[in-house]
């Protein structure tokens, strides 16, 4: 039970991972491309760029210790 509580714990980090690192770079294009438009009355594109860009890179920073976490801990489910 143990082995696959941390199987499906690896995969929601991977996912984490792969998730913030499409919000950065679409952050990025955000940024670069559409810089001073209006995007569906949410507000301007850079400044959504930026929140994606800052959001992503805490989506891939939680996936990656997520990851080291459950390679060097033993995971224990009662």
């Amino acid at each position: 039970m143990a082995k696959r509580a941390g199987l499906y714990l690896s995969i929601a980090a991977f996912v984490l991972y792969i998730l913030g690192g499409c919000c950065i770079f679409s952050g990025i294009g955000l940024i670069v491309l559409l810089e001073g438009r209006n995007l569906f009355g949410w507000g301007d594109a850079r400044s959504l760029g930026y929140l994606f860009f800052c959001v992503g890179g805490c989506l891939s920073i939680l996936g990656v210790l997520m990851l080291r976490l459950i390679r060097n801990r033993t995971i224990v489910v009662l």
